[in-house]
């Protein structure tokens, strides 16, 4: 199982809209093949600045998933909104 972790800041303008796409690419993204489960949280002091954790059977689904369209039509529209570079990991459970 891999946990990926991404650390994604907006601009403050586009919150609103991050939320509401997210909503909505949520459910394809969590029924995508290899993922079990993918959820939003939202930082409780900077309101712009979101993390999505997400659970993969392994490296290669989570790959299958960036190269797909679903990841590269959400990917276009939220990257010109960033506030700073997102980051993301990899994790296993040791």
């Amino acid at each position: 199982m891999l946990t990926r972790l991404v650390k994604m800041q907006f601009n403050a303008d586009f919150v609103a809209e991050f939320q509401e796409n997210f909503k909505a690419v949520q459910p394809q993204i969590a029924a995508f093949k290899g993922c079990s489960s993918v959820q939003l949280l939202q930082d409780s002091q900077q309101a712009n600045t979101f993390f999505t954790i997400s659970h993969w059977q392994d490296e290669a689904h989570l790959e299958d998933y960036r190269r797909s369209p679903l990841f590269r039509e959400t990917w276009a529209k939220v990257k010109p909104n960033f506030a700073a570079k997102a980051e993301a990991w990899s994790l296993l459970i040791p």
